[in-house]
């Protein structure tokens, strides 16, 4: 189990436009888990457990996780801020069960920090099967693991330095299925600490080497690309070159954008410009690195493999380091291990969960759509009418549907004008899916106008197994039951869409985008049917085919509809802030419902109209009183319940889970006691066990519906549903749970609940059907609001401003079943039902004469809003009803109210008008009196006062306005209007309308005792139940007036069921009620959505009483409220709402964390219903916060709701507990806000009951009563205010002469004035002491606000900066005990008190002999090296027994050990609220040195007080300062030059000096040894800020910072841990650890001892016995067994300096500052290595300061003599056909290439044996220490300076052949390391090529084999040399060499040359003895006769000879036979 707390994020960026709304993602192995999203808020706070469940694979060490924050937004999608990568290594090697990850930097898409940072801790248990090998890679990923064992070989030595030891989380783990589960958070949590926005990031890539790379002769290149930037190496030499360099990738970009981004890396072969020249590459996540245990992979291998062929094997191996550097992350040091560079390579390689692509083919079976919304415009519509187009075709819709997957998209064919479509097509979505991919398959009904979208996610449809949200991994191993994962499956199962709403008939849709998936939808757009599959590898033939016929058949089945009945009461709509026209609900599932749809039967889906009531304080709300209306909707839907059923019993059980984990994290908040703790504890776990046991998911066997993906889910949540132990286990798993619960396959749509003005549609509420469904399987299967009455904040469609205003609060009591059930409906029922039928009657006034003739456009009868024509006659009742009384008046009461309603005080107002003509006399005019909309109004005489009112003054013109002296505004009328637009108080000539406002007040009477307290509205009312108005609309009034002109009066008949009885009667009602049959038979065409749902039944529930409530609300105190004024500010109060009724505190001025302290009493509230059901469910009580502001209108602060406390009897001694409560700003927390409530039902018996009233603190505000305000305790604050530090200018002015003010629960106190802030920015007097009463419970404690205010010119003191403490608990302190450091020791009282006598410091130069030798072999930086540990670099520093320092891998003032060199005073950030445009500003203005003390006083004043914390202070003058800054180098810098490296010096800025050091700058390096020190003066504390800067030199342009690092000098100085200087181990008086403090370690002790108040130290024994604070130390114990050198200085001294370093004051010691540019300003830009020593001049000369100048590399040289060769390939056939080669070797040293050499050509070797006795020479400079060679070169021609490169030592060597016309051919070569050198063989049969592979499968461990040559100077055999044939190696030839390293000194004294040449000496080479074969034809012609044509041909040539001899013979025979033979015939001499 992987656990991640994704605790919190610091310095979120901005948005354009106010704060993000962050939520983190965690993702780990593709799955993804979210937080919730806070809103509004740039530094959130999550605390959320995220759990992965690692299905029993152990973590890998190459596991990570990543965090992405974002914005989220509600439409559309969320917007990346940041990620970060946490690498889980330290956990899966076992060594820790949590990693905490503090401040984890976020960085961007571009790997740039974005500033923030988050928090998370990984916690990992270890699955039960895990093997007990910690190392072990292999966790059964589905890639090959090519590890197999090994792995990480190297891992146990690496404990990363965020993570560390910690300890493991809870109980060691049991065998058993719980162990590993806490691991898997872990990776979840590190992205989830990111908050996700567009954030800085830094991708470090570091290119080590690489190895065994294919080819020959090759010239590999590295490629890196990341984020599209792409970054190559230098070009190398050899199969296994060494690059060792950095490449920064800075980005800017959302974290989850970021972690799926890849870093490729390709090596390629630079010789060949072919397309082929890639060699192999390696890919890999992002987010993998960022998951990795600091965010990085150190040192890891990766294997190469060929991209186009998968199956090819490795290509060669990388070696890389990657870091993910996020904003606030500090990268980790990189360890060279001293074997490194033969390190195991199978043991140390990186698989990652890879990325290994395979093909999948999605195919979605799209079966049919049903409720498609018309699309084509209303405009269009009244155009097709015109143009005689058939307005009767309803469905202009064109529908089709689109998916698109992984940037593929496929498109159903389009069905013409088809509101319910059938494609029956399949779309066959290839993708090639690596592991990684939450991808959405998006569902685009369009008809090129969206209709509607929606996701399928395949994270909720897919499981890699037991995991809930894991993306898309292709696992075909299915190995048992464990394995729970499958494939992508969904249905079939209809999805439902969501959009906009239907009306908005005008050309563009204001909601367009809610069509397209962005925001929630308000509407339902209609459903689509769609299977999904998934199959692996094999291609599908069609990428869209149609289905066959029996798939659509088996679909049918899906398809079977059952009734469901849904049902709501509506109990009260308040909180309404604009009344206006009247307000109705309408609830619809679906289409069901929905007014506009004209496809379903009409339904009783309407509330009635009703106008809203002022409720006497802020809001108004509807008068339903006891007559509530009900919702009646009848739909058909498939049956899911086995889906709803088991999300439900998941969600109790969840619900009721988290429900005890917040008493239990309360119960922590409130620091319970352990036991009770226990007890708590205890609870949870049982019921939850219980539940887990009690409650089983519902079997599937014999459902309707059922899918396969059902099948799944459900082994899914099975395995899921077992318990684990630990709070942030229950937490994770609570989440979980909760994402079991979604359930992809809803095909039952949501509850959408509409508000409706008038006839416009307001807000909306979506509730997803299963919290109100009823079940029969069980209790716990019934959603969680079945039935019950649930508080609904409705919101405005598309909000910007995320809910800022809420448009209504209802309360809704809804119930949704099958019909078959509906029965059952009957219990959950409260009041009666009633069924009416109604219309109105309409007349108008003629002439003096009421009657139906002046009723233009209206009938006699209609509807409410007087559109629709009905008559009583037409009224049929449904059927299953009848009539049960006749037709009655009745006046609805809801819509007669007056605009008086509700208000205990009103004016009446009326315009008197006057008009004439240009220049003419003033007359009335024809309307005299209007309102103020100039609609015609009564004359003042004719206002009556109402019943219950009285009038308080007589009619007065309003002259308060823009008028003249009588009351007058003039203006113009401009035709055809008849009412002027504008009026201005002035009369010109061309005015010609004039009107004047007269008011007259009036307020209720008070009711007189007994008397009725509601007037009847029978009584004031017309008697015939008439209402009027003077104009058709909506306000009508129930008194007869002079201007009315129109009246009207509703009628109503009840209706009851003929068979049913009890409420469930109500769901027979469907269809109207009738309509206007006669308009029908004329065939005019009636505009249909006219006619539908007008007419409904309209249902309501009585209740028959009510109940009569106190409600109490304790409204103690708010925090942390965002200020709203410019002077950083707030002016708080709140209203408090509840139900109806509403009140509002006292307003409070400028202050964020108001002590409001007040109660609201809430008499007489009526709440209608059983009292039990209200104790179960309270009403909530809303509180929301304003700030008042006297210009303008108050602004919202952030809301807050609150539970109720129930008490059913008075009597009840149960009292409420004050809690904090979030406030809620734009779904931002703003805020927390202590409240409490408590509602009592009141008895019949009256008041005496209840409780006492609480006493009052002024008029009319109560105070929170004892027993529920916290407990106070008179408290001490003291407050050290030593200065105030880099204020900034407020409003341009600088602040001169500031004070402060610190208020802490409801006290102030100001300090004295700082007279010149430029003299001196201390106080000059510096404690302040306030008593404060505060809570004793923390929980409770208000926080302290510090403000400071600037004194300036004419009175004005202006906030000028504030910062606010919340937290008191790191202040509170016992005021007796005199801890060490009470007296607050000081440098400076030490400068008061020292007598400055002794100063002489002698500097004995007795030595100088001695020292100048060992300058040679022992230098600062041995000590240096000998600290960190690099012993071989330290030389013979350590045996002579000499002090190391402490190297500190952060800043000083991060060590825990010295509390951030605080301990004299903390440094406060000042900031200020408002910036000049209104918008927060963040951003520091300044600091406040100082520090606090709290402690409890007596309550008895006679008892004393305790002692004064603040005391023996320094003196706070100016003090002058000698400051030695030693810089030894920097790590990691920031590359600035193109290059990729920079060229760093340093630059120190302190107060007004600057020392630039630009001469001494450091070419092209990134990790320069600066060793240089800096020495200057400084007044503190005017200048207490040391900068040091690294900038990067450039020649030509500007020189560019790289980062800089600020010191606080003065919280050095002041520091109790002396840190102004460290102390070294021992005292030397000479050496190179001489002392370097101005005072002795014996005056420094007795300082101390001084300070604490301890007796001075005695010593005894000529200083070899010491007594100090009572303890007895002698020197024998400190140094027994140390080694006694000649710089030690006197015994006693060296006692003191011993018992000094035990008292914790800071060692001796160097730092790692990181640095930092404003370009990115939370990255680190690479970190420095340094420290200061600060020295107060009034004291005395300091000592000598260290040499810290870097060592210099030392000459070496390499003679390497070729002796011979053999089995030389032969690569040439000669003219006479032999094989021969015409051998020569060539040899050089990487990073010196251009020092090859080559020897002379042996020519036609015939037998692959070469003789050369050649010798080369290499010259190369020689790091010992790193065992590096240091080469520096020009890198191109034009380059200004050398770069040093570091290179390993290396030789390599080649066998060529020669060949004079055309290039020579490769024959082999050797590469020698000579650190660590193959042995060579004595004979050349002995040499074979495995003596090579020796070196590469050693372990490092085993070094017999091999031996460094620089300590054993010469060696001489011979050695193999290889060569590539078709990727395999084979033997190219053997070599005999001597090699032979010697220093420079040796080579001066046995000289060599080159080659042959001279001085030929040591040793002496003769000219080989080659075969006389060997030469060149060219140049030989006769050797060439000799040894080429006749060795070869003389068989052929004797042949030829004798053939010629016999040729001849015979020719002479044949020549001379004639003549013999007629010699012979004729014979002549004869």
């Amino acid at each position: 189990m992987l656990r991640v707390v994704v605790e919190s994020a610091k310095g979120l960026p901005k948005k354009k436009l106010g704060n993000p709304d962050p939520v983190a993602s965690v993702i780990f192995k593709e799955e993804k888990k979210k937080t919730k999203s806070i809103d509004s808020e740039v530094n959130p706070v999550w605390n959320e457990v995220l759990e992965f469940d690692l299905k029993g694979t152990p973590l890998d060490s190459s596991s990570y996780i990543d965090v992405v924050v974002k914005d989220y937004e509600t439409i559309g999608k969320d917007k990346f801020l940041g990620s970060t990568k946490i690498s889980l290594r330290d956990l899966a090697s076992g060594q820790v069960r949590s990693l905490p990850s503090r401040n984890v930097s976020l960085v961007n898409e571009n790997g740039q920090s974005i500033g923030a940072t988050i928090n998370l801790v990984v916690g990992y248990d270890p699955p039960a099967n895990a093997p007990p090998n910690p190392n072990d890679p292999q966790a059964g990923d589905t890639t090959v693991d090519a590890g197999g064992g090994g792995g990480g070989g190297d891992e146990g030595n690496e404990t990363l330095p965020d993570g560390g030891q910690s300890g493991s989380a809870g109980t060691p783990s049991s065998p058993g299925q719980t162990t590993n589960l806490r691991q898997q958070v872990a990776r979840a949590q590190n992205r989830h600490r990111l908050v996700n926005k567009p954030q800085d990031f830094q991708i470090r890539v570091r290119i080590i080497q690489a190895r065994q790379l294919s080819g020959n002769n090759i010239k590999p290149v590295v490629k890196v690309n990341v984020c599209g930037e792409t970054h190559r190496t230098r070009i190398k030499r050899g199969n296994n070159p060494f690059f060792d360099e950095i490449f920064f990738y800075n980005v800017h970009m959302l974290p989850s954008d970021l972690f799926d981004k890849h870093i490729s890396f390709r090596v390629y072969n630079s010789y060949s410009l072919r397309a082929d020249s890639l060699m192999g590459e390696f890919k890999l996540d992002v987010g993998y690195v960022f998951d990795e245990p600091a965010h990085c992979v150190m040192r890891k291998w990766l294997l190469l493999n060929d991209p186009d062929d998968s199956s090819s094997g490795a290509k060669g191996y990388l070696k890389v380091s990657l870091f993910v550097v996020g904003a606030g992350d500090e990268p980790p040091a990189e360890k060279r291990e001293l074997n490194d560079d033969h390190d195991d390579i199978e043991s140390n390689l990186l698989l990652p969960a890879g990325v290994t692509l395979r093909w999948a083919t999605l195919s979605l079976k799209v079966f049919r759509a049903e409720d498609i919304p018309q699309m084509d415009d209303a405009f269009i519509q009244t155009m097709k009418d015109i143009f005689g187009g058939d307005g009767s075709k309803k469905n202009l819709v064109d529908p089709f549907l689109e998916a698109r997957f992984a940037g593929k998209k496929l498109c159903t064919r389009i069905i013409e004008k088809n509101a319910n479509p059938e494609w029956n097509q399949q779309l066959n979505l290839q993708v090639k899916c690596e592991s990684k991919g939450v991808c959405y398959c998006r569902d685009r009904l369009t008809g090129n106008d969206a209709i509607g979208t929606t996701y399928l996610n395949l994270a909720k449809i897919a499981s890699s197994g037991g995991e809930i949200e894991v993306g898309f991994r292709l696992s075909t191993a299915n190995t048992g039951q464990s394995e729970v994962g499958f494939l992508p499956v969904f249905g079939p199962c209809y999805v439902n869409l969501y959009g906009s709403p239907r009306e908005f008939s005008g050309l563009p849709d204001p909601y367009e985008d809610l069509n397209y998936g962005k925001g929630e939808g308000v509407a339902y757009r209609g459903r689509v049917l769609v299977e999904l599959s998934t199959k692996l590898e094999g291609k599908a033939d069609k990428t869209i085919d149609s289905i066959h016929s029996d798939d659509i058949l088996v679909v049918q089945k899906y398809q079977r509809r059952r009734k469901y009945c849904l049902c709501a009461v509506f109990h009260s709509a308040s909180m309404i802030q604009e009344p206006g026209e009247p307000i109705q609900f309408e609830v619809s599932i679906g289409n069901y419902g929905n007014k506009l749809d004209t496809t379903c039967k009409p339904l009783a889906s309407t509330t009635q109209y009703s106008c809203a009531v002022f409720d006497g304080n802020h809001y108004y709300y509807l008068p339903w009183a006891d007559t509530k209306p009900v919702v009646v909707v009848i739909s058909f839907w498939e049956d899911i319940s086995h889906r709803m059923d088991t999300v439900n019993i998941i969600l109790y059980i969840t619900h009721r889970l988290q429900s005890n984990l917040e008493a239990f994290k309360t119960a922590i908040l409130a620091k319970v006691p352990d036991v009770q703790l226990e007890e708590v504890w205890l609870k949870l776990l049982n019921q939850l066990i219980e539940d887990l046991e009690s409650f089983s998911t519902p079997e599937l066997e014999g459902r309707s519906n059922l899918t396969s993906l059902d099948i799944q889910i459900k082994k899914l949540r099975d395995s899921a549903l077992e318990i684990r132990d630990t709070l942030s286990d229950i937490e994770s798993w609570a989440e979980k749970l909760k994402a079991l619960a979604e359930e992809p396959q809803n095909s039952m749509p949501d509850v959408i609940i509409w508000m409706l003005r008038g006839e416009k549609r307001v807000a909306y509420s979506r509730i997803p059907a299963h919290q109100i469904l009823y079940s029969t399987y069980s209790e716990q299967a019934c959603g969680q609001h079945c039935g019950k009455t649930q508080t609904v904040f409705l919101q405005y469609p598309m909000d910007k401003n995320k809910g800022l205003k809420v448009p209504v609060q209802i309360r809704v009591n809804m119930w949704l079943g099958l019909s078959a059930q509906e029965k059952k409906f009957n219990s959950f029922s409260e009041g009666t039902f009633s069924v009416f039928a109604e219309l109105y009657e309409n007349q108008a006034q003629m002439f003096g004469k009421w009657g139906t003739t002046g009723l233009v456009g209206r009938h006699k009868f209609s509807d409410v809003t007087g559109k629709l024509k009905l008559k009583q006659e037409y009224f049929m009742p449904p059927r299953g009803w009848e009539w049960e009384a006749d037709w009655f008046i009745d006046p609805e009461k809801a819509l007669l109210t007056e605009a008086d309603a509700g208000h205990t005080e009103f004016m009446d107002e009326v315009f008197q008008n006057e008009t004439r003509f240009p220049g003419g006399e003033w007359k009335a005019a024809s309307e005299p009196f209007t309102d103020v909309n100039g609609e015609k109004s009564r004359n003042p005489g004719e206002f009556d006062c109402p019943p219950g009112w009285v009038w308080e003054d007589e009619w007065t013109v309003d002259d308060n306005r823009a008028v003249d002296d009588q009351g007058w505004e003039y203006g113009v009328t401009i035709p055809p209007g008849d009412k002027p637009l504008s009026w201005v108080p002035a009369e010109k000539v061309y005015h010609v309308h004039r009107r004047r406002r007269l008011v007259r007040p009036r307020k209720r009477a008070a009711v007189p005792a007994g008397a009725a307290a509601e007037v009847s509205i029978g009584q004031e009312g017309d008697p015939e139940g008439w209402e009027f108005s003077s104009l058709i609309g909506w306000k009508f009034h129930r008194k007869e007036r002079s201007s009315d002109t129109f009246r009207r009066r509703r009628w109503r008949r009840k209706m009851a069921p003929e068979d049913r009885l009890g409420a469930a009667a109500i769901f027979q009602l469907e269809g109207a009620l009738g309509v206007d049959t006669e308009e029908k038979e004329k065939g005019s065409k009636v505009d249909a959505t006219k006619l539908f749902g007008a007419n409904t039944p309209t249902v309501s529930c009585s209740f028959d009483r009510s109940h009569m409530y106190h409600l109490r609300v304790y409204v103690y105190q708010a925090r942390n409220l965002a200020s709203m004024d410019k002077d950083s500010f707030s002016d708080p109060y709140a209203h408090i709402s509840f139900l109806h009724v509403s009140k509002t505190t006292e307003k409070l001025r400028a202050t964020l964390n108001p002590t409001w302290d007040q109660t609201l009493i809430f008499n007489d509230v009526e709440i209608y219903g059983d009292p039990q059901n209200i104790a179960h469910r309270p009403p909530d009580v809303v509180l929301e916060f304003y700030d008042n502001d006297q210009v303008g209108k108050d602004e919202l602060l952030g809301r807050s709701v609150c539970a109720p406390m129930v008490k059913l009897n008075p009597g009840m001694d149960q009292k409420p507990k004050l809690l904090w409560h979030p406030i809620i700003q734009k779904g931002h927390k703003a805020g927390e806000a202590l409240v409490a409530a408590e509602l009592i039902l009141k008895d019949k018996s009256g008041e005496s009951d209840l409780p006492l009233v609480p006493s009052k603190r002024a008029e009319n505000i109560y105070m929170v009563p004892q027993g529920i305000r916290p407990v106070v305790q008179l408290t001490a604050v003291e407050i050290l205010a030593w200065g105030l530090r880099n204020m900034k200018p407020y409003q341009l002015a600088s602040v001169s002469s500031p004070s402060l003010v610190v208020e802490c629960g409801g006290n102030r106190i100001e300090s004295a004035v700082i007279k010149n802030m430029k003299k001196s920015p201390n106080f000059p007097s510096s404690v302040l002491f306030i008593k404060v009463l505060l809570p004793k419970d923390e929980m409770y404690t208000p926080p302290i606000v510090l403000k400071v205010i600037d004194h300036r010119p004419f009175g004005r003191k202006p906030v000028v900066g504030q910062c606010t403490i919340t937290s008191l608990e790191e202040f509170r302190c016992d005021p007796y005990v005199i801890t060490a450091e009470g007296a607050m020791s000081s440098k400076m009282s030490l400068m008061m008190a020292s007598p400055s006598k002794h100063l002489s410091i002698n500097m004995e130069e007795s030595r100088p002999l001695l020292e100048a030798q060992e300058k040679e072999t022992v230098d600062w930086w041995s000590k240096f090296y000998a600290s960190t540990g690099d012993q071989e670099k330290c030389g013979p520093y350590l045996k002579k027994g000499y002090d190391t320092l402490k190297v500190y891998d952060c800043e000083l003032e991060d060590v825990p050990e010295f509390k951030g060199l605080t301990d004299f005073c903390s440094t406060f950030k000042l900031q200020r609220g408002k910036n000049e445009n209104g918008d927060d500003d963040p951003s520091v203005v300044g600091e406040l040195k100082g520090s606090f003390k709290v402690y409890p006083l007596p309550d008895d004043p006679g008892v004393t007080a305790p002692p004064r914390q603040f005391r023996e202070l320094p003196d706070s003058g100016p003090q002058e300062c000698l400051v030695r800054v030693y810089v030894v180098r920097a790590i990691d810098l920031q590359p600035k030059d193109n290059n990729g490296k920079c060229d760093p010096y340093i630059k120190i800025s302190l107060g007004r000096h600057t020392v630039d050091d630009r001469d001494h700058y450091l070419p092209n390096t990134t990790d320069p040894v600066f060793g240089r020190m800096f020495e200057m003066t400084c007044f503190l504390p005017q200048d207490k800020d040391l900068k040091i800067s690294v900038y990067d030199y450039d020649l030509l342009s500007r020189d560019e910072k790289v980062g800089e690092t600020v010191i606080d000098l003065e919280n050095r100085f002041l520091s109790r841990y002396n840190s102004y200087c460290g102390l070294p181990q021992t005292y030397c008086i000479s050496g190179i650890n001489q002392w370097r403090d101005q005072l002795k370690p014996s005056q420094i002790l007795e300082n101390i001892a001084r300070l604490k108040g301890l007796s001075k130290p005695r010593t005894e024994d000529n200083g070899t016995s010491l007594t100090y604070n009572g303890k007895e130390y002698t020197l024998a114990q400190f140094e027994d067994n140390k080694e006694i050198h000649q710089h030690l200085g006197p015994p006693r001294e060296r006692l003191c300096l011993h018992v000094l370093r035990k008292q914790g004051l800071v060692p001796e010691h160097v730092e790692s500052r990181t640095l930092y540019s404003s370009f990115q300003p939370n990255l680190s830009q690479g970190s420095l290595q340094m420290w200061v020593d600060v020295f107060p001049k009034s004291i005395g000369v300091p000592g000598p300061p260290f040499d810290i100048t870097p060592r210099k590399a030392k000459k070496y040289i390499l003679r390497a003599v070729i002796w011979n060769t053999t089995d030389v390939t032969l690569d040439e056939t000669s003219i006479t056909g032999e094989h021969m080669s015409d051998i020569y070797v060539k040899g050089w040293m990487p990073g010196m290439e251009e020092d090859k050499q080559k020897t002379d050509v042996h020519y036609r070797s015939l037998d692959g044996d070469g003789n050369f006795n050649w010798r080369f020479i290499f010259n190369f400079d020689f790091l010992p220490a790193e065992q590096l060679c240091l080469v520096s070169k020009k890198e191109h021609f034009w380059s200004l300076d050398k770069t040093e490169f570091r290179i390993p030592p290396k030789l390599i060597v080649q066998i060529w052949d020669n060949d004079k016309f055309s290039l020579d051919d490769y024959l082999g070569t050797l590469e020698l390391d000579l650190r660590n050198l193959v042995a060579p063989a004595k004979t050349p049969e002995k040499c074979s090529l495995t003596m090579m592979d020796v070196l590469e499968m050693e372990s490092p461990h085993k070094t017999e084999h091999t031996k460094s040559l620089f300590a054993q100077q010469s060696v001489r055999g011979w050695w193999p040399c290889s060569i590539e044939n078709d990727g395999k190696k084979v033997l190219g030839g053997k070599v005999e060499m001597t090699l032979e390293i010697i220093s420079e000194a040796d080579a001066d004294e046995r000289p060599a040359g080159k080659g042959r040449d001279e001085p030929n000496m040591n040793p002496k080479l003769d000219p080989p003895k080659r075969p006389e074969t060997s030469f060149f034809w060219f140049t030989n012609p006769c050797k060439t006769m000799k040894f080429i044509v006749w060795r070869r041909f003389r068989c052929l040539f004797i042949g030829l000879i004798i053939l010629t001899i016999v040729i001849l013979f015979l020719a002479i025979l044949l020549y001379s036979l004639p003549n013999y033979i007629s010699m012979k015939i004729v014979k002549p001499l004869s």
